[in-house]
C-alpha cells in the first residue's frame, strides 16, 4: 500500500467514515497530546473565522508580516490543486517529505476511524509549525468557530471574525445570531477580537454579547476601525492609533478586498512588532491569494478563447458572495460594457438562487458542470433550471469546464464584441479549472 501523503490522507477519510466532525476535544485533543501538544509551542497566533473574507484577510496578514521582514506560518482550507497548499510553513509549502512523515506519526498514534481527515490535516498543521520557527502563525477556520478543530489553541494573540452570511445552516445554524454565535466561540478572555463591519444588526448584537460573556474586547469596523477610499489606485486606513493615507489598493480585486485587507490591518496591532507604513502599503502589492476573482490570462484554457476575450475564475459560493460578484459584473459593465458568461457549479449543501441573484442581471448566458467537493455537487441540470429561475435565459448543462467554455465560444461565433467568461459557484470548480488549465492537451 502506498505510503504518500495522498494515500494517508485517504485512509483517514475513509476509517472516520465523514469529513465534517464537531467535537473538538475527545480523540482528536487525545491525538494533540501524544504528539506532546504542539498547539501550545506556536508562535504568537492569531484565529480567522467569518463567513465570507477570511481567507483573504489570512492572506493580507500574511503579507503584512512578510513584508515587514518576518515569517508567518499560514493553515487555510481547502486546497485548490494540492493538498500541501493548506500547510505553509514560514513562507513555504510543507514539502511531500514531512507531511507524509507527520501522517505516518498520526496514524500510529490515533485511535482507529476516531480523527476526520479536517483533524488529521489541522493536526499536522500543528506539529509542523511546533517544529519550525517563525515569528507568527495565522490559522484559519475551517467550519464555524465554537468547535472547529483550529479552536484548540488557548491563548491566541488575537481572533478575528470576517463578514458573516448564512452558510453551513445544517450546522450553525439558519438565523445570524447563531451564526454568530457559532463564529464567537474563538474569542478568549482578555484578548482583543477585530470583526469586520457586519450586514447584519443581530450578528453585530450576537458578537457584542459573546464579547462581554467571555470578556473579550471587541474591535468593530466602521467604528473602531475603518477604512476610506481616496481615489481609484489608493485608499487610507484609520483605527484609534494609527492612520495610513495613500495606500495603493490591493492586488486583489475587488472593493470588498479593503475591508478584507482593513481588518487584517487592525489586527496587526496585536503583533509583538510593528508593521511600519511602507512595509503595509508593500503588502497590499504583493499579497496574493488563488481563485478569488483571478484573471487566468496563460494556460490551456486561455487559449480556447478568441483574441481579446477574458477568462476569470472566483470560489464565492453563497449570498454574500453573489452580493459581492454582483457588485463587481456591474462595475465591469460600467468600464467596458463586455458580455459576461458564466460557467457555474455547486454543492448541493449550498442555495444557488441565493447565489445567483444579485448576479443574474449582468449575466448573458450560464452553462452548469458537475463538481465533486466535500459533499456532492448539485445536478447540472439542477443549475440550470434554478439559473432560468434568477431570469438568466441561456442557461445549460455542459459536459465538464472544457466543454462548457467551448459552447459559450461558439454560441457567442456570430457576435462582434469580445465577452468575459467566469467561473464560479464554489472553490471546488476553482480548483478543478486550475488543475485543468495544468492539464489539458
Amino acid at each position: 500500500m502506498s505510503s504518500g501523503s495522498a494515500a494517508l490522507l485517504e485512509r483517514f477519510r475513509l476509517a472516520h467514515g465523514k469529513d465534517i466532525d464537531l467535537t473538538l476535544r475527545g480523540p482528536y485533543a487525545d491525538l494533540l497530546a501524544r504528539f506532546g501538544n504542539p498547539q501550545d509551542k506556536l508562535p504568537p497566533t492569531f484565529i480567522v473565522a467569518g463567513t465570507n473574507g477570511k481567507g483573504s484577510t489570512c492572506a493580507f496578514l500574511r503579507a503584512l508580516i512578510e513584508a515587514s521582514g518576518r515569517k508567518a506560518h499560514v493553515y487555510t482550507s481547502p486546497h485548490l490543486v494540492r493538498f500541501h497548499e493548506r500547510i505553509r510553513i514560514a513562507g513555504e509549502l510543507i514539502s511531500e517529505e514531512e507531511l507524509t512523515d507527520i501522517l505516518t506519526e498520526a496514524e500510529k498514534l490515533a485511535e482507529p476511524g476516531a480523527i476526520s481527515l479536517f483533524e488529521v490535516a489541522t493536526a499536522a498543521a500543528l506539529v509542523a509549525f511546533a517544529r519550525h520557527p517563525a515569528d507568527a502563525t495565522i490559522l484559519e477556520v475551517g467550519l464555524g468557530g465554537r468547535l472547529d478543530a483550529t479552536n484548540i489553541v488557548e491563548e491566541p494573540v488575537a481572533s478575528l471574525i470576517a463578514r458573516l452570511s448564512f452558510d453551513h445552516r445544517e450546522y450553525l445554524g439558519d438565523t445570524m445570531g447563531a451564526i454568530a454565535r457559532e463564529k464567537a466561540g474563538i474569542m478568549r478572555r482578555r484578548t482583543p477580537c477585530f470583526t469586520a463591519p457586519q450586514p447584519s444588526t443581530e450578528a453585530l448584537l450576537a458578537l457584542r454579547e459573546e464579547a462581554e460573556k467571555c470578556g473579550a474586547t471587541l474591535i468593530v469596523g466602521g467604528e473602531d476601525w475603518r477604512i476610506e477610499a481616496v481615489d481609484e489606485g489608493h485608499f487610507r486606513f484609520l483605527d484609534a492609533t494609527r492612520k495610513i493615507e495613500n495606500m495603493p489598493r490591493p492586488a486583489l480585486l475587488g472593493t470588498h478586498q479593503l475591508w478584507n485587507a482593513g481588518l487584517a490591518l487592525a489586527a496587526c496591532a496585536a503583533l509583538p512588532f510593528e508593521i511600519s507604513d511602507e512595509a503595509a502599503c508593500a503588502a497590499m502589492q504583493n499579497v496574493s491569494w488563488p481563485g478569488r476573482l483571478e484573471h487566468l490570462s496563460a494556460g490551456p484554457l486561455p487559449a480556447l478563447l478568441p483574441q481579446g476575450w477574458e477568462l476569470w475564475i472566483d470560489g464565492g459560493h453563497n449570498d454574500s458572495a453573489g452580493e459581492v460578484l454582483g457588485a463587481q459584473l456591474r462595475r465591469w459593465q460600467a468600464q467596458d460594457g463586455r458580455p459576461l458568461d458564466i460557467v457555474y457549479g455547486m454543492l448541493s449543501t449550498k442555495q444557488p438562487r441565493e447565489f445567483l441573484g444579485p448576479m443574474a442581471p449582468f449575466i448573458r448566458r450560464l452553462r452548469t458542470v458537475q463538481i465533486q467537493g466535500e459533499v456532492p455537487g448539485r445536478a447540472p441540470e439542477e443549475l440550470a433550471a434554478e439559473a432560468r429561475a434568477c431570469g438568466i435565459k441561456d442557461a445549460a448543462a455542459a459536459a465538464g469546464i472544457q466543454e462548457a467554455i467551448q459552447d459559450l465560444v461558439q454560441k457567442a461565433s456570430q457576435e462582434a464584441s469580445p465577452a468575459r467568461i467566469l467561473g464560479c459557484g464554489s472553490l471546488y470548480l476553482v480548483g478543478a479549472t486550475m488543475k485543468l488549465n495544468q492539464s489539458v492537451a
